[in-house]
């Protein structure tokens, strides 16, 4: 996702839920807070759909299944709502159901696809918030404007480590969580980079 724009409301999150079931955009929501957020670019969109299809067909039959930006996490230990562009769950989905609204809790891995109005926010914040799912083992932030991949994964201990980020069409992306790599020419498969 792309701008998010506050807006000062305070609600609780049975209320936050009730509203976005039927609000026509996504909103975050952070301790009675809700952010509005807006669509993402073209190559957003292209870059979402070629991992999520390449997740798909490569975790099929294995015990783990990728969510597009339509299913929301929620982070219980600061009582945020998000929608990561891309969440991977293996095993048993646990999922919050409040009046019908379902919202995942435990994503292995985490996708964020980098703009220029939401990289700050993705690189800090929002991995500080993400960290502290205790599920997550992985977090992947893509570049829509370059070739460029970065991998933090969760080392003994609870650490996080950024391992070499991947900078060539030619490289392909271990996801050790999941045992799945993916081709970075796949991934930017359709992505013209503007000079």
């Amino acid at each position: 996702m792309d701008t998010r724009q506050k807006e000062n409301i305070r609600i609780t999150p049975e209320a936050y839920l009730a509203f976005e079931k039927t609000s026509q955009i996504k909103h975050e929501y952070l301790n009675g807070e809700i952010f509005a957020m807006t669509g993402g670019s073209l190559d957003h969109n292209q870059i979402n759909g070629n991992i999520f299809n390449q997740l798909k067909n490569k975790l099929r039959g294995s015990s783990c299944r990728p969510f597009t930006n339509d299913m929301r996490v929620k982070i219980k230990e600061i009582d945020k709502y998000t929608y990561p562009d891309i969440a991977v769950v293996c095993g048993e989905i646990e999922l919050e159901r409040i009046k019908g609204v379902e919202t995942l809790l435990n994503p292995i891995v985490i996708i964020e696809i980098l703009s220029s109005a939401t990289e700050l926010y993705d690189r800090g914040k929002k991995f500080r918030h993400y960290r502290q799912i205790d599920s997550l083992q992985e977090y992947i932030l893509v570049s829509q404007y370059n070739c460029l991949v970065e991998r933090f994964v969760r080392g003994d201990k609870g650490i996080w480590q950024i391992l070499t980020p991947y900078t060539h069409m030619a490289q392909s992306i271990n996801i050790e969580a999941i045992d799945c790599e993916l081709k970075l020419s796949d991934v930017y498969e359709l992505v013209e980079f503007k000079v």
